[in-house]
């Protein structure tokens, strides 16, 4: 009985280390922001989840209109342009009015023909100015219908053998930096480019609103491949170098604080990254305000005040649980700083109180054991010795 105690105060007291270190870890890793900080970092979080994944190739390339899709405007009669009703960058409908053309033809006044548009669209031309004549191999204006346009890549050949009709690009411009578009490979180019090993991949999209333009620089993100059920965050999320990647968990209890959770980190394609270890589905990480947070620490709330206010109870400084000692001691400050005589302390640290009652009860076992031991022995009856007739 002796023998067990020592690893049982080993356990408790190795216990009480490892909670002590825990605390003190989490206390260094957590930032608590009051409502004024997370409006001014602008604090966004997203909820982890086990989605697709894709790997995905990097290529450059740009905006081009549908040639099925441009029209000119011209006129069947020689004259001059009497009257204008558009400008570059208006949109039109089909037959609505664009321009007058006044005949050569002798008349008094001279015939005026209307020309309306053959298709609906932007505007993107005018060659002739109000009074310029105007001839019927001569385009008054163009039109293109940008309902639908071409995003063409510039894709390297060795990685163009693996594309098939069909397959899917992400793609952004830098003139619509928050505005993302889905393409679907038509084809290819009709030759490479033997200077750059490229060659064009036409990707033919949606264009709602119109927002596109011909000749936009654009960025494709092109999906080779998917995986399901995979952990992933935004990349947006990730910080730190390669060697020591974080993110930043929104806290399950407080409310405005923050982790510093270290991961591991597997794939990554334009806008997410695998996580392989590190996080769990449903735990919210931060991706707008994330970097920031590295550096918010001077102006955050310490854990302790934000554990104080959520749990109603003090806590030690770093958001551990405050031990007896602690707390007779701060009570002891408190009473020193309103006048009070100090309280008489409570001796000894509860562990090792606990030890010694412990020991205590042991003893007392140990000592009614021998005891009844030597009682037992005395109750064992004497046998009589029989002598032996001479």
């Amino acid at each position: 009985m002796k023998r067990s105690l020592v690893p049982l105060f080993l356990i408790l007291t190795h216990s009480g280390f490892i909670h002590a270190a825990e605390d003190t870890k989490r206390a260094s890793n957590t930032v608590v922001l009051d409502d004024t900080g997370v409006k001014n970092l602008r604090i966004e979080t997203v909820e982890v989840e086990e989605t697709d994944f894709e790997q995905t190739i990097f290529s450059l390339g740009r905006i081009e209109s549908i040639p099925g899709k441009v029209a000119a405007v011209s006129s069947r009669i020689s004259g001059r342009v009497v009257e204008l009703k558009v400008a570059p960058g208006d949109m039109v409908k089909k037959d609505d009015e664009v321009a007058k053309i006044e005949s050569r033809q002798p008349g008094d006044p001279p015939p005026v023909i209307t020309l309306k548009a053959p298709l609906g669209g932007l505007i993107t031309r005018v060659e002739k100015r109000l009074g310029d004549p105007l001839e019927p191999e001569n385009a008054l204006l163009e039109i293109t219908d940008l309902s639908e346009v071409y995003a063409m890549a510039r894709v390297p050949e060795h990685q163009a053998g693996r594309m098939k009709p069909g397959t899917v690009a992400h793609i952004k411009v830098a003139a619509l930096p928050t505005e993302k578009f889905d393409g679907e490979l038509l084809r290819f180019g009709t030759s490479a480019d033997k200077e750059s090993g490229t060659i064009d991949a036409i990707f033919r999209l949606t264009n709602p609103g119109g927002l596109l333009r011909a000749d936009m620089r654009a960025e494709f993100s092109i999906v080779m491949s998917k995986r399901a059920n995979v952990v992933s965050v935004p990349r947006a999320a990730l910080q730190g170098e390669s060697s020591n990647r974080f993110v930043y968990v929104k806290d399950f209890d407080l409310p405005n604080a923050f982790v510093k959770t270290q991961v591991q980190v597997g794939e990554m394609n334009d806008r997410f990254v695998e996580i392989t270890s590190g996080l769990l589905p449903a735990d919210e990480v931060v991706t707008r305000g994330a970097y920031s947070l590295s550096f918010a620490g001077a102006s955050s709330v310490s854990l302790k005040e934000a554990l104080d206010a959520a749990h109603g109870h003090e806590h030690a400084a770093d958001g551990g649980e405050l031990t007896p000692e602690a707390k007779a001691e701060m009570e002891a400050k408190k009473r020193a700083a309103s006048g009070l005589p100090p309280q008489a302390e409570s001796p000894g640290n509860p562990l090792w109180m606990y030890a010694s009652g412990v020991l205590f009860v042991l003893l007392l076992i140990s000592m009614f054991s021998k005891k009844r031991s030597a009682k037992d022995e005395d109750e064992v009856p004497v046998k009589p010795i029989k002598k032996e007739a001479a």
